[in-house]
């Protein structure tokens, strides 16, 4: 039995395709480990979003290839996919694929091993690509389930590889998301998090909404709570929101993107709203959640951002007061429309950066202050260390409450807390 061993870099959903792979591995007859020491395979699951994502993806293989010489290592994912012949080039690589037809990838690591060949096969992209299944029982002991629902963008942001990446929408059928919502809940799942390349867009081409899959998940007897990941904001309508409102176990965490607060930053970007569209739209979710919590992406140093435009962006995020903002610096993807502008130094991208993140902490304190004298629901995760039983709220704040009038596992389990004190990261309460 060949042991193979999983690395991933980037977003939540080349972490969740990962454990797709893993399933798919795990199926084949592979056996998984934790060590990379160990692994007869190893698989790098590349991310592109960003440049530094592709620059680590690389690092890995090429470091890996000198630590473990014997192993068969792959490189899949979005890098290769949007740039085939760069991944082709990377010679420590055994086996190159790019983000079609993963099921299959087991198969070819089969050949390549037995054969001893190099592979290289990144399958194009085509308009009538659909959502690819690929069948998953998750083998943890996690409380929370995310589910990729949607596949590829058409947006096309000037700074953006993805489209090139991922392609088209695509989505995943109801009737397949209800049986896959029913086996996470009969696995012990209580939560899921919807997710995806572009979820906003999710049944753009089946004349379906999010709403639809956030209805089909709630639905599901055991499933006690629905989130969203990251959503686009012009795709959010007044009837949307109004279905979400209607169903009490969707929780009002909305991370919405927004890049930058600047209108004509915005403009650049080729993004599809104006900061007083993003700003309205907040407020049409407050009347409905007025205990929403706003998380978001702010872009620091885009091509030919002013310190006014940037001022500008500091001004909105305060405006809108986010619970929490990442921050990070552009950088150029050759191929993109914004690597061709002029660009900011990177002395500057560091300043704004660094002042950025310090108005989303002062921001987060403020909102976990604010959260201070309030009871809410926790579902309580596994204990991760003695002091604390810890899980989160509707809002996704993390609560901890102390284990010294309660030694027994919470786990799974949804109480209502008081909190009491808050900092930056957390709030800490007790039991009601």
């Amino acid at each position: 039995m060949y042991k193979v061993f999983f690395i991933t870099f980037g977003c939540k959903v080349s972490q969740y395709e990962t454990e797709l792979l893993r399933s798919c591995f795990t199926d084949a007859g592979f056996d998984p480990t934790d060590k990379p020491e160990d692994a007869d395979v190893i698989v790098v699951n590349s991310c592109t979003v960003t440049g530094s994502g592709d620059s680590k993806s690389v690092y890995a293989v090429r470091k890996l290839r000198r630590d473990v010489p014997d192993a068969a290592i792959v490189l899949t994912g979005c890098m290769p996919q949007a740039a085939p012949e760069a991944a082709e080039k990377i010679a420590e690589a055994d086996i190159v694929t790019g983000t079609k037809d993963r099921a299959k990838l087991p198969e070819l690591v089969l050949s390549a091993l037995s054969e001893r060949r190099r592979i290289v096969e990144i399958t194009p992209l085509s308009r009538d690509d659909e959502f690819e299944e690929i069948a998953y029982v998750p083998t943890d002991s996690h409380t929370r389930a995310f589910v990729k629902i949607q596949d590829g963008c058409e947006c096309y942001c000037t700074y953006c590889m993805i489209p090139y990446a991922r392609g088209r929408f695509r989505s995943k059928p109801l009737e397949a998301l209800r049986q896959e919502a029913a086996m996470l809940a009969a696995n012990g799942r209580r939560e899921i998090v919807l997710t995806g390349i572009n979820i906003a867009f999710y049944g753009h081409r089946e004349g379906l909404r999010l709403a639809d899959a956030v209805e089909v998940c709630c639905k599901t007897e055991g499933i006690e709570r629905v989130r969203l990941g990251s959503i686009e904001p012009e795709m959010m309508l007044p009837d949307d929101l109004d279905r979400l409102a209607a169903l009490p176990q969707f929780c009002p965490q909305f991370h919405l993107s927004l890049q930058s607060g600047c209108a004509a930053t915005l403009k650049r970007m080729n993004r599809r709203y104006t900061p007083e569209e993003y700003a309205a739209l907040v407020e049409q979710i407050r009347l409905r959640f007025p205990e929403a919590s706003f998380t978001t992406d702010i872009m620091v140093g885009f091509p030919n951002e002013t310190e006014q435009e940037f001022a500008e962006s500091m001004a909105f995020a305060e405006r809108i007061g986010f619970s929490r903002i990442h921050v990070f610096q552009y950088s150029p993807r050759n191929g993109t429309p914004a690597a061709k502008m002029e660009q900011v130094p990177d002395a500057v991208k560091h300043e704004r950066a660094d002042r950025m993140k310090a108005l989303g902490e002062r921001l987060a304190r403020e909102y976990m202050q604010s959260l201070v004298g309030k009871t809410v629901p926790v579902l309580f995760e596994r204990e991760r260390c003695a002091e604390f039983h810890q899980g989160h709220a509707p809002d996704y704040t993390l609560i901890k409450i102390s284990r010294k009038n309660s030694k027994k596992s919470l786990r799974n389990q949804i109480f209502y807390v008081t909190i009491e004190e808050a900092d930056c990261e957390c709030c800490y309460g007790k039991i009601i």
